[in-house]
């Protein structure tokens, strides 16, 4: 296996080759040996039209004929004017301005310092710190993660390098729980933001679906109970909608599901439909308004080199224009009945003693054991039945591309359920 390419959370003295992609069309890519593999992880949730979308692949070409870059340093484009537009147009209503960088980490970054300086330049400096919940997973940079789970998180070898800030407990109760079985959960949240509101600049939360932190589905209620609480303290609501944006939890938005708002919001992944790297960080009038003075002190202190590469912004537009034309959330509604009836209702799957749960959400759904050890060998398992499978920690996993039909969307879940159910020790598999 070279080592010229790095690869990323892989021990790199240990893993197998890696394999090589040569192209991709729908929800399957290619392999160099022609195998071809139903992608069940949309390539780490992003590729929502699958690989070679027609259309996204025009967009890409057309923009860069005529512009692949500029600075938005006292510049701007056509596609930026028009995705940012567009974005205020779908994002729930107050979100009215957009800040635009390279990836979704970034993205949340932008958010953080935008929550900070908005608070020093209300006359409340002493409110720096960030709010996130436990089993959190904001992103990979320095300040994501100081914000992502301190104790079961990747990133807990980096404490003594990383900031301080505050965790609420992780919310336990499920997304169709009732009211009043989630008021333990706002109850701990209330109790932190009581003790420490006049540190806390801003609340950061990965509305009803925590991705990478375990995929834990939680209540419209506690994120509209979050609202509230964030406007009794008078702190910041921040919606990291990297993962949820774009339709996967059901709806266009996972803040619909609450009828909420955030103050700061931050898109990325299905934002391009996958095809390539861009955020956008989208702020109300209220926090923009922060920023506005005869001051240039006062702006907003940040500037990605990439942030709103027309590429990019052209090939967002087109893929919205896709989701939006071919009414994708009815494609999400019928996966989420498929993961529904072969997953969530499969009385035998739930009942087999190395599962601990079986949930879904929109077009998620998860199969959580008691111990990581009951999926070692599900990779090669699931190669071996024609199906990408990444499973990591004691998550065996699918978020489908959109595009996924039906009877692709059944090869992936009976392959998931038959590392379960009828699993046979799966044969060797050549790089």
């Amino acid at each position: 296996m070279s080592q010229a390419l790095w690869h990323p959370y892989a021990q790199m003295q240990t893993q197998p080759a890696a394999l090589k992609v040569i192209g991709g069309s729908g929800a399957r890519f290619t392999l160099e040996s022609g195998e071809q593999l139903l992608d069940a992880t949309c390539s780490w949730w992003c590729m929502i039209h699958g690989y070679g979308h027609p259309r996204l692949v025009t967009a890409i070409k057309q923009q860069a004929d005529s512009l692949c870059h500029v600075m938005l340093g006292g510049l701007t484009h056509d596609a930026a004017d028009q995705l940012s537009a567009a974005l205020v147009r779908i994002t729930p209503p107050g979100l009215n301005h957009v800040f635009f960088s390279d990836s979704g980490s970034v993205g949340m970054e932008v958010a953080m310092k935008m929550a900070v300086q908005y608070q020093v330049q209300r006359g409340r400096p002493g409110k720096h710190r960030m709010l996130s919940l436990m089993k959190a997973y904001h992103g990979d940079t320095a300040g994501c993660m100081a914000v992502c789970d301190p104790d079961e998180g990747m990133h807990s070898l980096f404490s003594g390098f990383l900031p301080k800030h505050l965790f609420a407990p992780a919310p336990t109760t499920a997304f169709d729980a009732p009211r009043e079985a989630v008021e333990a959960d706002i109850q701990g949240l209330r109790e932190m933001l009581e003790a420490h509101h006049h540190e806390i600049a801003a609340l950061l939360m990965e509305p009803l679906l925590q991705a990478a932190g375990g995929l834990n589905m939680t209540s419209p209620h506690y994120v509209k109970a979050a609202r509230a609480l964030c406007d009794e303290f008078g702190v910041l609501l921040i919606f990291d909608e990297v993962a949820t944006g774009f339709g996967r939890t059901g709806k266009m938005f996972a803040a619909e599901h609450a009828g909420v708002t955030p103050d700061i919001m931050v898109l990325s992944k299905g934002l391009t439909g996958g095809y390539l790297g861009h955020a956008a960080t989208l702020a109300t009038d209220s926090v923009y308004s922060a920023f506005l003075s005869d001051d240039p002190n006062r702006a907003f202190m940040h500037g990605p080199t990439f942030m709103g590469n027309p590429l990019a912004c052209r090939v967002a537009l087109e893929s919205l224009a896709v989701f939006e034309e071919e009414d994708y959330l009815g494609k999400i509604a019928a996966l989420n009945a498929i993961l529904r009836q072969e997953l969530a209702e499969d009385a035998d799957l739930k009942a087999h003693p190395a599962v601990e749960d079986v949930r879904v959400l929109g077009a998620t759904a998860v199969i959580e054991v008691h111990d990581a050890a009951s999926l070692e060998g599900v990779q090669d398992f699931a190669r071996s039945r024609g199906v990408w499978l990444r499973s990591f920690g004691r998550w065996l996993y699918t978020m489908p591309a959109y595009v996924t039909l039906d009877e692709e969307m059944r090869q992936i879940t009976s392959t998931m359920k038959d590392w379960f159910l009828n699993a046979s020790p799966a044969p060797a598999l050549g790089d």
